[in-house]
């Protein structure tokens, strides 16, 4: 393949900040559910939808569910809504679902469908083949041990981003209600060892997600890390007041770190009135990127969609609808080396700065 034809292979590729197929997969069947994946279904992202939408992989979260959280997803359909944070999640069922979940992504490795990446070489490589490039991210560190043992296994099975909390309090931090309208100041920060987590993922080159954390603790974070603060899955305060948005207060901090911000694509976060209802246009997510580059800069913004773990716009709909989301930012007047790095390039040069110990 020559240069020009490589080039024409990725334009409009995504590389996306944020999906929950595996957890999709493990709730359909376990461990032994990574085949589901080969065929068509019901699922935000499966290979089909995958090659359908020019979807060159992404960050691939490993999620517990809270085993009496309820429909929150349902609650947040209403005008305002304050979901209550769940329950602390037991450290060792944590894990349990934890590797399964990583079973199931290295089962697609595996089939020769994804390469789980660790380095940037190695994700641009695998970015311009048929494979999926992957990286494997924790959601959430319930399943980390105090000793950190854990955390030291899975970098070896090859996790290289993780976010501290999910919207849920964890040993390390307290997480970001879902609550509408409301900003992020909301409980405490990091725990002692939250700020511990912080140093070994910089001593590690683990990315540290922030899209969770209330705002004590994306502070504790950005004075502790060394590291671009990257948010995955997030959208703007200023457009949509809800907590789980990034105000421009923490904008300011990503911007001065070089970080990044990856537009999630879940409806409650894109509408003004925050609702967890689909019947989103596709300018609404425009708004979002146009707020977003105008903050942080051409360099910094990104996609991160949340397929699989959110109600998703009507006109994306699944992972197969990405090229709609390409066409519109074409329309709307962006040109194509900017939507290059708002599709992936991005992601490449954030993870370039992020993961500097990864030499092997």
């Amino acid at each position: 393949m020559n240069a020009n034809n490589a080039d024409d292979k990725l334009r409009g590729r995504v590389f996306d900040g944020h999906n929950d197929i595996l957890t999709r997969l493990m709730e359909a069947g376990g461990a032994s559910s990574a085949e589901l994946f080969l065929n068509p279904s019901d699922f935000h992202i499966d290979l089909q939808k995958a090659r359908a939408g020019n979807f060159g992989g992404g960050f691939f979260a490993m999620w517990v569910s809270s085993p009496s959280g309820g429909d929150y997803q349902s609650m947040m359909t209403q005008a305002e809504y304050d979901v209550p944070l769940p329950e602390l999640v037991d450290r060792r069922t944590a894990l349990d679902v934890v590797m399964r979940e990583a079973a199931i992504l290295t089962r697609l490795q595996e089939l020769g469908v994804v390469e789980i990446c660790t380095t940037v070489p190695a994700l641009k490589k695998c970015f311009s083949s048929d494979r999926l490039a992957t990286i494997l991210h924790l959601e959430g560190c319930e399943a980390i041990d105090p000793e950190f043992n854990a955390l030291d296994v899975l970098y070896e099975a090859g996790l290289r981003s993780l976010g501290p909390v999910w919207s849920r309090s964890t040993i390390f931090g307290e997480g970001v209600p879902f609550r509408f309208p409301a900003t992020p100041d909301i409980g405490a920060g990091l725990t002692d060892l939250g700020m511990e987590l912080v140093r070994r993922c910089n001593e590690k080159g683990i990315l540290i997600d922030l899209s969770h954390l209330n705002q004590k603790g994306f502070e504790d974070v950005a004075r502790h890390s060394r590291h671009p603060l990257v948010a995955t899955h997030s959208n703007a305060h200023a457009l949509c007041t809800h907590a789980r948005n990034l105000t421009d207060a923490q904008l300011e901090q990503i911007k001065a770190s070089r970080g990044m911000v990856g537009l999630n694509f879940a409806s409650a976060f894109l509408r003004s009135d925050g609702r967890m209802l689909t019947d989103v246009p596709v300018e609404q997510m425009l708004r979002h990127l146009d707020y977003l580059i105008e903050f942080l800069g051409e360099d910094s913004v990104g996609l991160g969609s949340d397929f699989d773990g959110a109600e998703i716009p009507d006109v994306i709909g699944d992972v197969s609808g990405l090229p709609r989301l390409v066409a519109a930012m074409q329309a709307h007047g962006y040109g194509e080396q900017l939507i290059d790095k708002l599709c992936h390039g991005n992601w490449f040069r954030v993870l370039e700065e992020t993961w500097h110990s990864n030499d092997s």
